[in-house]
């Protein structure tokens, strides 16, 4: 399976009167993040599922992804707001959908979870090494059979101003 971890665009800053998850992305983030996805359209890439934060702004992030075609699917998963666990969401939602090995599943979501996700499945512990930018992404290949923590191989790292 191909995973493509993917940071949500350019949001609103925090500020007192909007609570965090319901921060949306700016007309900036929703132009790059549109390019950026235009772009990975050009390049031939196609999701079988895109995955997303309930929060606004990674939904909204997914919800432009499916609009420029790169999937016709999205779901959304609590595991993928801030601070969730990799164990929780290989465990419980991964895991139990036996996806076909060839699948190719975009998740959207935040930093750090993302980054520390990468770095789990390629070396098993958080080195913090990698850096995911804002509507950035982290291609992850994960093994056929067996655990993908610590098994897995990056193919992608790209931060969006190659893409634009």
């Amino acid at each position: 399976m191909e995973l493509y971890l993917i940071r949500h665009g350019i949001a609103e800053e925090q500020q007192a009167g909007i609570k965090d998850e319901e921060r949306q992305l700016t007309k900036e983030g929703r132009q790059k993040t549109e390019k950026v996805a235009q772009r990975l359209v050009k390049l031939g890439l196609q999701f079988d599922l895109i995955v997303t934060s309930p929060l606004v702004r990674a939904r909204q992030t997914a919800e432009i992804l499916v609009e420029v075609g790169l999937s016709s699917q999205m779901e959304e998963s609590n595991h993928l707001a801030p601070n969730g666990h990799i164990s929780s969401w290989l465990d419980y939602w991964l895991r139990p959908k036996n996806f076909a090995p060839n699948t190719q599943l975009a998740v959207v979501g935040h930093e750090p979870c993302l980054s520390n996700w990468a770095e789990i499945l390629l070396w098993g512990e958080v080195k913090g090494g990698l850096v995911l930018k804002k509507a950035g992404m982290i291609g992850v290949k994960l093994p056929e059979s067996g655990e993908p923590v610590g098994r897995s191989q990056m193919f992608w790292l790209t931060p969006p101003r190659y893409l634009l």
